[in-house]
């Protein structure tokens, strides 16, 4: 087991924003039972809020969490706790978000008039999604309800079970202040995790989004046995949408090639931990969605990114046909095969266009 590392020991430096040493990590899935470990093994204090009382005593008390990541020991730095009044007693440096994009705006409402945050701290999302009501990213969710706070947002090809186990990972803190962005960088950066810094805040979360999606769709192909080529072909032209939309809402080229796009959609398509690409394979093998949802106790964000992210490409006047494929399937009752067909039956066009 690798030891703790201080922040304090990282090679990065900034005169505006010192070594971030306590954080408060809220949503008690798997992927925020990893980043409160990770968070606790890189020297920090950490407090780890989730809803359910009966999951976070149990946590206290085993250090585990058995409903979502079982085989990972829980550092003894985090204190897990569902108590309001234990959020307001206690200050934090860094404030992490990993509740579900439909939950974020009430949660973080709720934060705010429990009067929880005193206004200095560093606000990460770790969500991955796009509001249905106002197109926003979660940062942007994050800014209506705490505008007077810096927001940043983590992303990049990272599955809990392997973050968990400290196999080897990347990923890439946005931050549009670059000394927040270095302090975060420092935060996620252990001798199992190599982290990078952007400035391209809406790239990545646009990316971060928008894979969700594809990898639905790769999950279809895989139900419906459709082969390595179809899958390939998919991503390509899933990464190419991604680009369109993505730029089209202000993010920057290069950003769709990195960690957060290109990166997070080849790990999510690929992967047996992706649970969009578990939705699809069901639903290319032809269960029906309202009983995939019911069958999971983890929230599949690409179904309802799928609804806001096709209103949104309408909107942009950006053309997504495997976006629109995926949207017929979980909100049109369209059948896998019949998507399949008109998706091919297209008319041809340059691979550029």
């Amino acid at each position: 087991m690798p030891t703790s590392t201080s922040p304090s020991s990282s090679s990065f430096s900034s005169e505006s924003v010192p070594p971030l040493k306590s954080a408060l990590v809220l949503g008690a899935g798997s992927w925020g039972t990893a980043l409160a470990d990770m968070l606790a093994r890189r020297g920090l204090d950490v407090v780890f809020w989730g809803r359910d009382e009966a999951l976070m005593s149990g946590m206290a008390s085993t250090r585990h969490n058995e409903r979502y990541l079982p085989e990972l020991e829980i550092h003894e730095r985090v204190v897990p706790t569902h108590d309001f009044a234990v959020l307001k007693e206690a200050q934090f440096d860094l404030v992490v978000f990993v509740v579900p994009s439909k939950g974020l705006r009430a949660v973080s409402a709720q934060l705010h008039d429990a009067g929880v945050f005193h206004g200095n701290e560093l606000l990460l999302s770790c969500t991955k999604g796009i509001e249905m009501s106002t197109g926003k990213t979660m940062s942007g969710v994050l800014g209506d309800v705490f505008p007077q706070h810096r927001h940043a947002a983590l992303s990049g090809p990272n599955h809990a079970e392997e973050i968990s186990r400290q196999m080897p990972s990347a990923g890439v803190v946005a931050c549009d202040d670059a000394a927040s962005g270095l302090a975060l960088q420092g935060c996620f950066t252990l001798p199992w995790f190599r982290c990078y810094t952007s400035e391209d805040v809406l790239g990545v979360e646009w990316a971060g989004a928008m894979k969700n999606v594809y990898a639905i769709a790769a999950g279809i192909a895989r139900g419906l046995n459709l082969g390595d080529n179809a899958i390939a072909a998919l991503v390509t032209r899933g990464l190419a949408e991604m680009v369109r939309l993505g730029v089209a809402r202000g993010g920057q080229v290069e950003t769709f090639y990195g960690l957060s796009g290109v990166g997070d959609l080849v790990a999510t398509c690929y992967s047996e931990h992706s649970r969009n690409n578990r939705v699809g394979k069901l639903l290319g093998q032809g269960m029906p969605l309202p009983e995939i949802i019911a069958s999971t106790r983890m929230v599949a964000e690409g179904v309802p990114n799928t609804e806001s992210l096709w209103h949104s490409a309408r909107e942009a006047g950006v053309r997504t046909p495997l976006m629109d494929a995926v949207y017929g399937v979980l909100y049109e009752n369209k059948p896998p095969k019949r998507a399949l067909q008109e998706l091919l039956g297209r008319d041809p066009r340059p691979e550029n266009d």
